[in-house]
C-alpha cells in the first residue's frame, strides 16, 4: 500500500497543505513573525482530522541534509535553526528546500532551471537527477541591490508592474543563459504576470508540482543514488 504523505508548503505568505494522494488542499496565514512552534500548530489544527503515514516539509530557506540552516528566514519570525519537525510531528518528516521540491516536480529533461516569483525568489537547477537548491535571489543587481529586491512586492508598489515584469524578464533571461538551462519552469503566485512575454525554453510551472515533486523525492531517498536532494 502506497503511503500517504501530508505536504507542508511554507510560503511567506501562506502555508499551504496537500495530501499527496488526493485533491485535498488547505492553508493558514504565514508572515514575518511565523516560528516553528506556530507552524506545528497550525499543522495540527488545520489538518488534525487527515490520515497520513510521513510529512515532507518545502522550507523557503536553505536546507542542508534535511536539516534547517537559519534561525531567521527572510520572510519568517525566529527560532527556525536545527528545528526538528520530525520530533514536533510524530511523523517520518523530510524537510527540504520549497524551490527544490517545485523544480523536482516540474521536471521533464536536460538541465532545468527552476524560479519562483513568490513573497521572495525561489531557485532550484535539475540536472541529471540532482536536484540543487539555490539562492539566486542573493545575486547583485542594479543600483547595489539584489535579485530578490528588483522582483519584490515593494519593488512592485514602487515602480508598478509595468517596471516589475520588464526587470522579472531580464532577471529570467539573463538567468537562463547563465546557467545554459535547457528550459525554465517558473513558479509562485506572480509568475503568471509574465505568461504572455515568457521566451522560448520558458513555461509556467503548476504549484501543485510541489506534490509531484514531494513524491519523487521520496521515492527516490528511498532508491539509493540515482538522484538526490541538495
Amino acid at each position: 500500500m502506497k503511503k500517504k504523505i501530508l505536504v507542508v508548503d511554507i510560503g511567506g505568505s501562506n502555508v499551504k497543505l496537500m495530501i499527496s494522494a488526493e485533491e485535498k488542499r488547505r492553508k493558514f496565514p504565514s508572515g514575518p513573525k511565523l516560528g516553528p512552534e506556530e507552524t506545528i500548530k497550525g499543522i495540527k489544527e488545520i489538518a488534525g482530522d487527515w490520515e497520513y503515514d510521513a510529512v515532507s516539509v518545502g522550507f523557503p530557506a536553505p536546507v542542508r541534509n534535511g536539516v534547517l540552516v537559519t534561525d531567521k528566514p527572510k520572510h519568517l519570525g525566529e527560532g527556525w535553526l536545527k528545528f526538528d519537525f520530525e520530533k514536533a510531528l510524530g511523523k517520518p518528516t523530510k524537510v527540504v528546500n520549497d524551490a527544490a521540491l517545485q523544480a523536482l516536480g516540474s521536471y521533464t529533461d536536460g538541465r532545468m532551471l527552476f524560479l519562483g516569483f513568490g513573497t521572495g525568489l525561489g531557485s532550484a537547477l535539475v540536472w541529471d537527477g540532482v536536484v540543487l537548491s539555490l539562492e539566486l535571489g542573493d545575486l547583485p543587481y542594479a543600483d547595489h541591490e539584489i535579485i530578490e529586491v528588483a522582483v519584490s512586492d515593494s519593488a512592485l508598489e514602487k515602480s508598478g508592474k509595468k517596471t516589475w515584469r520588464k526587470d522579472a524578464i531580464f532577471i529570467v533571461e539573463q538567468l537562463k543563459s547563465s546557467f545554459i538551462a535547457d528550459h525554465v519552469v517558473l513558479g509562485g503566485g506572480k509568475a503568471e504576470w509574465i505568461e504572455e512575454d515568457l521566451q522560448k525554453g520558458v513555461e509556467l510551472g503548476p504549484n501543485p508540482n510541489v506534490v509531484r515533486g514531494d513524491l519523487q523525492h521520496w521515492e527516490l531517498a528511498g532508491a539509493g543514488p540515482p538522484a538526490k536532494g541538495r
